[in-house]
């Protein structure tokens, strides 16, 4: 069994709470996105809202929605060294983490420290998306991702972005986390 955080009770300065807005959606790890569109889309009816690959982490990622709201994000690796190809080697598909959105990710961050959970991977660089986690053995087995951001993600896709051709490598996230059709 492992141990329960250690809380530092005096801490007086420790935000009222994590400022938790909503779960956004469950990541699920896959080596092809078509198995998850197979099953979440055509078996379940999920609606397709964007997708497109992240060069820089190595990834594509594909979300839907849910009849009833719930989001599904496939994301698959396109290189070795994804730590998405890392996790499918020893574990293989399956649930990657949970994202929950929070007002401020630095005040969840703060508290969740100060309460002696374990977060890692804290990337403030983007005003569009910033994130931290919570690793597995702090997060009752589940990786937890905390994000705050300033885009929509519960909208279908512009621009006349598809599936096709987020599954045919043509979409790209830019660093203003838009997805756009590759040049070229």
């Amino acid at each position: 069994m492992s141990e329960l955080p250690q809380v530092d009770t005096t801490v007086a300065e420790l935000p009222p709470d994590a400022g938790v807005l909503r779960m956004d959606h469950v990541a699920v790890a896959v080596r092809d996105p078509r198995e998850g569109v197979a099953l979440f889309a055509t078996a379940l009816g999920g609606r397709f809202l964007y997708g497109g690959d992240d060069d820089r982490q190595g990834i594509r990622v594909v979300q839907f929605a849910l009849p009833g709201g719930m989001k599904i994000e496939l994301i698959s690796p396109l290189r070795d060294d994804a730590a998405v190809a890392r996790f499918l080697e020893r574990r293989g598909p399956g649930v990657h983490h949970l994202t929950l959105l929070v007002a401020d990710v630095e005040v969840a961050v703060a508290r969740l420290t100060g309460l002696g959970y374990e977060v890692v991977d804290v990337d403030l660089a983007s005003p569009y998306w910033r994130e931290a986690f919570v690793r597995p053995r702090s997060g009752c087995g589940t990786l937890l991702q905390l994000a705050d951001t300033t885009i929509r993600w519960d909208t279908p896709a512009g621009s006349g972005i598809t599936l096709e051709d987020v599954l045919a490598g043509r979409v790209v996230f830019t660093d203003e986390e838009r997805a756009v059709l590759r040049e070229g």
